[in-house]
């Protein structure tokens, strides 16, 4: 059967994460309603602005019933700001900004630097084959603190920043610092839908 994973799509790089997963395998759909989330068996959440997207989660009533919905066990997959939404603790935003509690992580907002730090790099990724991901890093966030439960799938090479948690994994939520779905490497994706098929 294939899966049906949506993107949340109130912001961010929405288009983008549709056709990784569309190529990795899964159907994919845009959600923006409460409603929208019945029929699914996992969920996106983009990179873009996490306080603006918080802020939207609670205009348009997804919050709670997203939160809900992933801690009932529906595997979620975020990067870059979909990292912070699904982390328990936020370092560096606003007091206002909510976050759904679905990762025993804290995170740092913007941890790399600006837009003009922004950079690429190849990552090796545990559980994925056939070599390193090209990670790319835009404003990025990184983990400063993972709970017992949390496995980290990723370190940052080498550079300044070397050594910091870029990606993680804990049960059916997956979180990635970098946007693998800009260059049309899809296996982070696969490595996503895989993860859903197996709870379908």
């Amino acid at each position: 059967m294939t899966p049906r994973v949506g993107v949340l799509a109130l912001q961010g790089d929405v288009r983008e994460h549709v056709w990784a997963l569309a190529d990795a395998g899964a159907s994919a759909v845009a959600v923006r309603r409460p409603e929208e989330l019945a029929d699914l068996d996992g969920i996106v959440l983009p990179g873009g602005e996490s306080t603006t997207m918080s802020r939207l989660l609670g205009v348009v009533g997804l919050f709670e019933p997203l939160r809900d919905a992933i801690a009932g066990g529906l595997p979620a997959y975020g990067s870059c700001a979909g990292m912070i939404l699904l982390a328990s603790e936020v370092l560096d935003t606003r007091p206002d900004a909510r976050h759904l509690d679905a990762l025993d992580i804290t995170v740092r907002r913007n941890a790399f630097g600006r837009q003009v730090q922004s950079f690429e790099t190849d990552l090796p990724l545990a559980g994925l084959d056939d070599g390193p991901v090209r990670a790319v890093f835009i404003r990025a966030p990184w983990v400063e603190a993972t709970g017992p439960d949390v496995e980290v799938l990723a370190r940052v090479p080498d550079g300044p920043a070397a050594g910091r948690v870029v990606a993680v994994r804990q049960g059916r939520v997956l979180a990635t610092s970098f946007h693998p779905e800009v260059t049309g490497d899809h296996r982070v994706h696969r490595l996503f839908v895989d993860m859903v098929s197996a709870t379908v």
